[in-house]
């Protein structure tokens, strides 16, 4: 802290800020001991964006203007993409490296820490709520990880763990920190009462790599490809996805929304297929675009178009020279049961 800072309160800590209920909480449990609070709210390729009512995408700065504290966003960026890719503690139930992220967003809130000259981290982390990274001996590990031991305060559920440096030192008062555990919230709903927070959002993970569809698709992806792209990544969020072989794969838009967003996020490699003068969805092949797998992804195409209880529907190649077209008839679900992601 600085001098000025020192005169004007008692410490100085970095929060991780998701905008929940938890980590407001934390929040607001410092601001009552008179701790300048910095909270960082991060951000990834997976998680959900700031207008979402998740716990993960709710704007932080509302809070933060309410009761008085400054937030950072921070994009975890290719960092993040490493750990998805080969996460040193492994993958949670689906693809979420679940303790190599939390180690990552405190190594980055240390830096800034150091940075800053801030006396200690918080997060709003809950004993035993989340079974695999929310309990004692992964609590130890993120800390022995991070080399924060000692520096990392749980205000809900402090009373439980043991005494870190603030609390040690005078600057916390532990009495004033709480001892939740468990995956109720009738304490976290008490404590939002007391402190008038009453806009926060469900519990919700926010993250998709949770999801056991988007995780499907995303090791479908890493099996399929040498590295991960933003690129990839973006795509695999939106439409229908097809693996036709271990080279292609087909993505077909399921509304109007999806379909301009496919196109905006289309590359000079991939394949545009569409049926035109009837309602149809935009299609994307993207790798092998032989005879017989262009006809796959127009037959696919067919099957989600209004016409597609027709016998034959026309579909157009609409980025190649002169758009040749092609009569197929609509896929049936023998032909998608083993190619559909």
């Amino acid at each position: 802290m600085t001098e000025q800072n020192k005169s004007k309160k008692r410490g100085h800590c970095i929060a991780l800020f998701s905008g929940g209920l938890d980590s407001a909480l934390a929040v607001l449990l410092m601001l009552q001991q008179d701790i300048e609070v910095t909270a960082i709210t991060f951000m990834t390729h997976f998680g959900c964006d700031l207008g979402d009512r998740s716990s993960c995408g709710s704007n932080p700065y509302p809070a933060a203007e309410k009761y008085g504290f400054n937030v950072k966003l921070m994009h975890l960026g290719q960092k993040f993409i490493d750990i998805v890719e080969k996460p040193k503690f492994g993958y949670g139930k689906n693809m979420n490296p679940c303790t190599d992220c939390r180690i990552l967003m405190l190594s980055e809130a240390k830096n800034l820490m150091e940075m800053v000259n801030a006396d200690f981290i918080i997060t709003g982390e809950v004993m035993g709520q989340r079974p695999m990274s929310q309990v004692k001996p992964k609590l130890a590990l993120v800390e022995k990880e991070t080399g924060l031991k000692g520096k990392l305060v749980r205000p809900l559920s402090a009373k439980l763990l043991p005494p870190t440096d603030p609390e040690l030192n005078g600057m916390l008062d532990r009495e004033k920190l709480e001892g939740i555990s468990g995956r109720g919230r009738h304490r976290q709903i008490e404590l939002a009462e007391k402190f008038g927070l009453d806009d926060y959002p469900n519990p919700a993970s926010g993250c998709l790599l949770t999801d056991s569809n988007y995780s499907n698709r995303l090791r479908d992806l890493l099996k399929h490809s040498q590295q991960l792209t933003f690129e990839d990544l973006n795509l695999l969020r939106i439409g229908r996805h097809f693996r036709i072989d271990a080279n292609t794969k087909i993505i077909v838009g399921r509304d109007e929304g999806e379909n301009n967003r496919l196109m905006a996020y289309k590359k000079p490699h991939h394949r545009h297929v569409e049926a035109i003068g009837i309602g149809s969805p935009v299609t994307l092949v993207i790798g092998d675009t032989s005879e017989d797998n262009m006809k796959k992804a127009a037959m696919i195409t067919a099957r989600y178009t209004s016409a597609k209880s027709e016998p034959a529907v026309e579909i157009t190649f609409m980025d190649i020279d002169g758009q040749p077209k092609i009569t197929v008839p609509p896929a049936k679900d023998e032909d998608l049961k083993y190619v559909a992601i």
